[in-house]
């Protein structure tokens, strides 16, 4: 029985593939190449020595996803497909509506379909949008109202699958609120590499490490509540959050049927502060940065309770702040390297 990943390719898809590969367990990966590249599938099999399936496939494709589930017999579905640029969601709306949220319909209608009915969802810190003062985020507060279209989509197709598991018990649905990925594979064969401008803080910080920018801008250094007066963020590595996939897995293969929502984050807060410090430390470069005024929207300082986790899937975050920075330098200095050989 094989485990289907559509997106499987991208950065956390690609890092859960080789967690599964590594425990025993038969992939899939469908992946249109969107937000990642071909020669990722083949770095998965160098780093694990193992084959699986790929197929060239985009989750609105019915056609061609109904091919997929009637040459194999697939028993779970771990979904990273989906558009996931914040700054660009707000420009493009519709462009995020459709693809990620008739996407994911167009995929459980398919799992329907043919009897498949086990489902692990990457969702996302956004969904509790903004809190106000509620600083640590806990699996039992409600959505909130979500800054962007991204946010939207995931908060919409959680509702999706509650109400698919209201009409129909038989459903083993994980619902997995990411708090902010980083870092890459120990082996520099795979990580996260973003075209044009990063969103995110890592990308950013490489970039301007690796002199493709000439330094980096911190949203802010006057916020009364963190240490230093940066933002503070709840990062974890690529690696433990891989992990959770695999650990919800098994969690939905032992219960057989009904929905969990769990936060996968450190539950620490680090600075945008000791995240470059801690980077230029630990990986003897510098990263020439200014201060400038905050971001709409940014809130001071958010992290997740992970206690659910721990107590009901026996996840918690290994990884340190130094093992993210040494990790994510050593993927672009590898990809510095081929591209030179």
């Amino acid at each position: 029985m094989a485990i289907l990943l559509p997106g499987g390719a991208g950065y956390i898809g690609s890092h859960t593939a080789v967690e599964l590969l590594n425990a025993g367990k038969e992939i899939i990966i469908i992946d249109n190449f969107s937000n990642s590249k071909p020669e990722v599938i083949d770095k998965i099999k160098q780093i694990t020595g193992k084959d699986f399936k790929f197929y060239e496939v985009d989750c609105l494709d019915r056609q061609s996803l109904e091919k997929v589930f009637e040459e194999n017999d697939i028993d779970a579905v771990i979904n990273f497909a989906g558009f996931k640029a914040v700054g660009e969601s707000v420009k493009e709306p519709l462009k995020y509506y459709h693809n990620n949220i008739t996407g994911a319909v167009v995929l459980l209608q398919t799992m329907q379909k043919y009897g498949v009915k086990k489902f692990v969802f990457s969702s996302s810190a956004t969904v509790y949008g903004d809190r106000g003062k509620e600083i640590k985020y806990v699996e039992t507060m409600k959505r909130g109202e979500t800054t962007n279209p991204y946010g939207t989509t995931k908060s919409m197709i959680e509702k999706i699958l509650e109400d698919v598991y209201f009409a129909d018990n038989d459903w083993d649905i994980a619902l997995l609120r990411y708090f902010n990925p980083v870092g890459a594979h120990e082996s520099g064969l795979i990580g996260e590499n973003p075209q044009g401008i990063p969103n995110n803080l890592m990308p950013y910080i490489m970039k301007v490490a690796n002199k493709e920018l000439d330094h980096l801008n911190i949203f802010g250094n006057d916020y009364k509540e963190t240490k230093d007066g940066t933002g503070a963020r709840d990062f974890l590595h690529v690696v433990d959050l891989a992990k959770g996939h695999l650990k919800a897995l098994e969690k939905l293969e032992k219960e057989k049927s009904g929905l969990y929502v769990y936060n996968l984050g450190t539950g620490t807060p680090y600075t945008v502060q000791e995240m470059v410090d801690t980077f230029k430390r630990t990986n003897n470069v510098d990263v020439p940065y200014e201060y400038v005024g905050r971001r709409a929207g940014d809130l001071p300082i958010f992290y997740a309770d992970s206690t659910k986790a721990k107590k009901e899937l026996d996840w918690t975050a290994e990884k340190t702040l130094e093992d993210m920075c040494k990790d994510s330098w050593n993927y672009i200095k590898q990809m510095e390297k081929n591209k030179g050989e």
